[in-house]
């Protein structure tokens, strides 16, 4: 298995050292050819209007929204779940996103939440994170704060999170995008 992680912007290193410590090659993802050959793909947190203007520049935002639409695994993380949610973008997930939702810089935070299929809570890093107001029929929502903010989902091929799992020791949530490429390919062999 190899998985992509978009190298334009954003916790690339930390994405690729959570994939390897799970036993999957990857392959940095920077322009159009780079998409050949790989499994699934990660789109990590950054600047979600700065990465679509890369994506736009560098010709992959079609492309990779087609793949998106097609059943293409992907997952991701802060921006990359403002990308995936955004119908202009890369329409993956159908929510509605509130960008920078719980303040600028000085308002990020860390907190343990319950994560479905998780036994014990997620060490969560919000730095400047979104969160989705709501989800449609089609997504499963696998954390929600307190106050009922969305910050983790799923929808067929597609997995957000408004915090940063690879900024912890915890690979769970790339776990799960492994076993979510693993099932797709399964049901497609």
């Amino acid at each position: 298995m190899v998985i992509g992680v978009l190298d334009l912007q954003g916790a690339v290193s930390e994405h690729v050292n959570m994939l390897t410590q799970c036993g999957v090659d990857t392959k940095l993802i920077n322009e159009l050819p780079d998409l050949d050959g790989i499994d699934g793909i990660v789109v990590p947190g950054g600047e979600s209007t700065t990465i679509r203007k890369l994506l736009v520049r560098e010709q992959m935002l079609a492309p990779l929204k087609q793949l998106v639409a097609e059943g293409f695994p992907v997952f991701g993380t802060c921006a990359g779940l403002v990308l995936l949610a955004q119908k202009e973008s890369l329409n993956g997930l159908d929510g509605d996103v509130e960008r920078n939702g719980f303040g600028r810089q000085r308002e990020s935070f860390e907190a343990k939440i319950d994560v479905n299929g998780f036994d014990t809570p997620f060490h969560g890093v919000f730095i400047r994170a979104p969160y989705l107001k709501s989800v449609g029929n089609s997504a499963t929502v696998l954390s929600k704060l307190e106050d009922g903010r969305i910050v983790a989902a799923k929808q067929e091929n597609v997995l957000v999170t408004a915090f940063h799992p690879e900024l912890t020791n915890d690979a769970r949530f790339h776990q799960l995008f492994i076993d979510l490429i693993d099932s797709k390919q399964r049901v497609n062999a």
